[in-house]
């Protein structure tokens, strides 16, 4: 089987400059057509105001219908090699149809990060605000052993359709190493279905701003993402106010896409919390700060706004949950903490002392370096393509669990989107 023609499922079109989901879909299509390799994306969303020009890296584009036989003659007529779904919902709603029209294309789940571990923290953080936990002090929530949020996440209707996906595709890509190794131990995920695939880029061809050519600190990331959100509410009642206390001058700039009015009304300059909404370059104002912050609470994944700002070589203050899939280990380009008191020391501290925002700010380039090169990253997963496709017969003669549940699955999905499309036609 040769990879020549691949089409992307997109669960929504690429933002690259609106979330981490967005770049990551950005560097896997960058490395597609690198590889000389026919690429159309096709989506059901709405084209948002952000969208990447897909047009400009000779990406063809597809409008398709939920529920909906024009995306079986779409897919039956551009047969391609292989498809990647963007998200597990995708595969749910299109995966036996490309299965059915197309049955030797190579099937690839791009899952982001597991929604179902970030809702299961939801839920841990909700459980623990409402029995009156401190609401400051998260140690012992971002302390949660993989046994108890594999029990928090296995009776979710979420978990098991997300898991199902997995197993149905050939290959699913994995941004975080914690979410991969949770389905192999707790799931029982095998191995050869998934690829450690994390954000992959490049250096800036511009050395990084020195200490005293900074000031203040960024935050920036999507509205519409809850942790987000979450992050932004917490921070603007607890943690900015202790960091406020001790460098009164300071400002924090808020940036993100689809900034909604409850984020414009936290606008308070007297306070020096600006919220600032979407930046056009997030690199420029990341690397115009002297800090990072992102007291994330819950989530999943790769944070981008972190990754971001190792780019910029701006240290950065979160939680574990936010440095979690971030592959540095102990050496953190700044600081790691569980409480509002902790995050706003070591925001201080790293804001006032050059030697020790030094030492953060070159950790960052060494993590880069080391973890994230595109081309390293690119380069493995061609191979792992490739390699699947040529035994892609005995890989999927191995994975009987998947073969089963597309067996079942698949049946009940088709006939329920069958139902609705002849509902719709009938209205």
């Amino acid at each position: 089987m040769s990879l020549q023609h691949v089409l992307v499922i997109g669960y929504v079109w690429p933002e690259p400059t609106s979330s981490a989901a967005g770049g990551h879909m950005m560097q896997l299509l960058h490395c597609f057509v690198a590889q000389g390799w026919s690429v159309t994306f096709a989506s059901p969303a709405k084209v948002g105001e952000h969208k990447a020009d897909l047009a400009a890296l000779g990406i063809a584009e597809q409008t398709i219908a939920l529920n909906d036989e024009s995306f079986d003659r779409f897919v039956a007529a551009l047969q391609p090699d292989m498809v990647l779904f963007d998200r597990f919902m995708m595969e749910e709603q299109f995966g036996w149809r490309v299965e059915l029209h197309c049955p030797q294309a190579m099937r690839v789940l791009e899952t982001c990060d597991l929604q179902s571990l970030r809702d299961a923290r939801q839920g841990l953080l909700k459980e623990r605000l409402r029995a009156g936990e401190d609401e400051n002090d998260f140690g012992a929530l971002f302390d949660v052993s993989s046994d108890t949020l594999y029990r928090h996440m296995s009776e979710a209707d979420i978990t098991q359709r997300e898991v199902a996906a997995i197993f149905r595709c050939d290959l699913s890509l994995m941004i975080s190493p914690f979410e991969g190794q949770l389905l192999v131990e707790r799931f029982g995920v095998p191995p050869s279905l998934l690829h450690d695939c994390p954000l992959m880029v490049a250096p800036l061809p511009t050395p990084a701003l020195d200490f005293d050519q900074r000031a203040n600190f960024v935050c920036i990331g999507n509205f519409r993402h809850a942790p987000n959100w979450d992050a932004v509410l917490w921070l603007k009642n607890q943690v900015w106010p202790r960091i406020r206390k001790q460098l009164p001058r300071a400002e924090l700039h808020l940036y993100g896409a689809y900034t909604p009015p409850k984020a414009t009304a936290l606008h308070n300059a007297a306070q020096g919390f600006l919220v600032k909404g979407w930046a056009a370059d997030a690199l420029q104002v990341v690397g115009q700060a002297r800090v990072a912050l992102a007291p994330l609470r819950f989530g999943a994944g790769i944070k981008g706004k972190l990754l971001d700002a190792m780019l910029c070589g701006t240290p950065s203050v979160t939680t574990p949950l936010g440095a979690e899939g971030m592959r540095t280990g102990d050496r953190w380009p700044g600081h790691i903490a569980c409480s509002a008191d902790e995050l706003a020391a070591w925001a201080v501290r790293l804001y006032e002392d050059s030697d020790q925002w030094g030492a953060a700010q070159a950790q960052c380039h060494e993590h880069l370096c080391a973890e994230y090169g595109f081309e390293q990253h690119s380069q493995t997963l061609v191979r792992r393509l490739y390699q699947l496709s040529q035994s892609l017969e005995q890989h999927r003669r191995a994975n009987f669990i998947g073969t089963m549940l597309r067996h079942h699955l698949h049946k009940s999905t088709k006939y329920f989107s069958q139902w609705i499309q002849s509902k719709n036609q009938s209205v």
